[in-house]
């Protein structure tokens, strides 16, 4: 369920002091120069989202209204100050409604979509933001001292994928990078994750820190470091996480911004794997 805490990347039992250092983070990556020369597509996206962070904030740091949101998406304070989800909320005859619709348009979308597209047998994955741009190309320092530049990845899919440690959604979608690549790194899928290094330090997150993070998840692909921000710039991300596709020609096929799953990983390498052997690629 995506709320005012998803949106802003914490979790519920946050503290007013991490609400606001949460927001500040997200009206950066939303800073108009950040995002004046995105394609049409993903400006209105920034524009949109930087709108929602602005209501979801103003609810955040007001305690009253915060506490109105909170049971109106079925959160009750628990013991400590902590909170937790009303498992036992009833959902209304108007709530069972709406999620009827929407579980019958969203199968209407699904089957346009599989119909239109040929791909019914493939891996399902959620819309991504399509584009057809260069991928700029960076070389940076990893964790584990070594360096990573994309260019040498010519000829293979390549999944850049931007965090930070701070930042809930990237956590959670780590198991499923890592799961990607155990099974599909074999087949030719690189995934190379560009740690916000520049952001961290704002944190208070030192290198060290970054290295023990990523030792805690078991990561086995290059996490490189984003020292002073270029290579973040570069490729114009704004909120994180933001995933890139890249095919075998270097080019950015498509964007996602928010958490990935294997399935959204497994249908986009294999998409562009096969528009890849039909190129000849290796």
């Amino acid at each position: 369920m995506n709320t005012h805490y998803t949106l802003l990347g914490i979790e519920p039992q946050a503290s007013p002091d991490e609400i606001a250092a949460a927001y500040q983070r997200q009206r950066e990556r939303y800073n108009p120069e950040r995002v004046a020369d995105l394609d049409d597509t993903l400006r209105q996206v920034a524009v949109e989202r930087s709108a929602e962070i602005e209501r979801a904030y103003a609810i955040m740091s007001d305690p009253v209204r915060r506490r109105q949101y909170d049971v109106s998406i079925g959160i009750t304070p628990a013991e400590g100050g902590s909170a937790r989800v009303n498992a036992r909320r009833q959902i209304s005859p108007r709530e069972r409604m709406f999620a009827i619709m929407g579980v019958l348009v969203a199968l209407v979308l699904v089957a346009g979509i599989w119909v239109f597209t040929g791909r019914g047998s493939d891996v399902q994955s959620q819309a991504m933001g399509e584009v057809n741009r260069p991928a700029p190309a960076f070389s940076l320092q990893t964790v584990a001292g070594d360096s990573v530049s994309l260019t040498a990845y010519r000829g293979k899919v390549v999944l850049v994928n931007f965090w930070g440690t701070w930042c809930e959604p990237c956590k959670r979608e780590l198991p499923a990078l890592q799961a990607a690549n155990e099974r599909l790194g074999a087949k030719g899928l690189a995934i190379i994750g560009v740690n916000l290094t520049d952001d961290e330090k704002t944190q208070g997150v030192s290198e060290d820190g970054i290295r023990t993070f990523v030792a805690q998840y078991n990561l086995t692909y290059p996490i490189a470091l984003d020292r002073d921000g270029s290579v973040t710039s570069a490729f114009r991300v704004f909120p994180l996480p933001t995933s890139f596709f890249i095919d075998v020609k270097g080019q950015i096929r498509y964007v996602h911004v928010g958490e990935l799953t294997l399935d959204d990983v497994t249908a986009r390498f294999t998409e562009l794997q096969r528009e890849g052997l039909a190129l000849g690629a290796p």
